[in-house]
């Protein structure tokens, strides 16, 4: 078990490993909040542009941890029609999760962006960065709105992953650079010397000085 220094050290980490991406002028798109300082690492080393990709998962609403699907910025929506299907979700139970998700990601975005436009992603490689990877639901539902927003090609970027979050999220991106991969992950913290909370003024700080 290798633990990071921080996560600008683990972003270095990951850097290393997605060089060959640079010539192709992607996209690095941290989850806030944890995800962007490890972004900012990447995309200073690939010399690449930095946004936060902001997205909400749309959960089943008597089981909201299974993902019927997700919402993103500028009215994107992306459904696994298979799971409202066999679990009979109602249009109404989709129009209210809906309307409560895309509040709370409203809320989030002008909270982080500070007026900033959203960088587009149509035809452009985006590479989607977390600090950690547990569960997948909230990668799995990035990388399909960076798809639905019209990048080439989606690369899923962590210092470290659960094994089985891992086999799901193949499905989701076309390919994932994870340095520890691992049945036994716990917190994601105990991967970190030092894991401190990251605050939303920190991220704010980040995108502002990479802009």
């Amino acid at each position: 078990m290798m633990t990071y220094t921080n996560r600008r050290q683990a972003g270095a980490v990951l850097a290393r490993e997605l060089g060959e991406l640079a010539e192709k002028s992607p996209v690095v798109l941290g989850l806030p909040r944890g995800g962007v300082p490890v972004a900012a690492a990447v995309a200073e080393e690939l010399h690449a542009d930095l946004d936060v990709i902001v997205v909400r998962k749309l959960g089943v609403p008597f089981h909201r941890e299974l993902a019927m699907g997700a919402v993103g910025e500028d009215g994107v929506e992306v459904l696994n029609d298979e799971v409202i299907s066999s679990l009979k979700v109602t249009s109404e139970d989709i129009a209210l999760t809906e309307q409560r998700e895309l509040q709370e990601l409203a809320r989030r975005s002008a909270r982080f962006r500070q007026g900033a436009a959203r960088i587009p992603l149509e035809g452009r490689d985006a590479i989607i960065v977390d600090d950690g990877i547990a569960t997948g639901a909230t990668a799995a539902a990035a990388c399909e709105v960076a798809r639905a927003h019209g990048a080439r090609k989606v690369v899923l970027a962590a210092p470290v992953a659960a094994s089985q979050a891992i086999r799901r999220l193949r499905d989701h991106a076309d390919s994932i650079v994870c340095p520890q991969i691992t049945p036994d992950l716990g917190a994601v913290g105990l991967w970190y010397e030092d894991f401190r909370q990251v605050q939303d003024s920190e991220v704010v700080e980040i995108l502002h000085a990479h802009r």
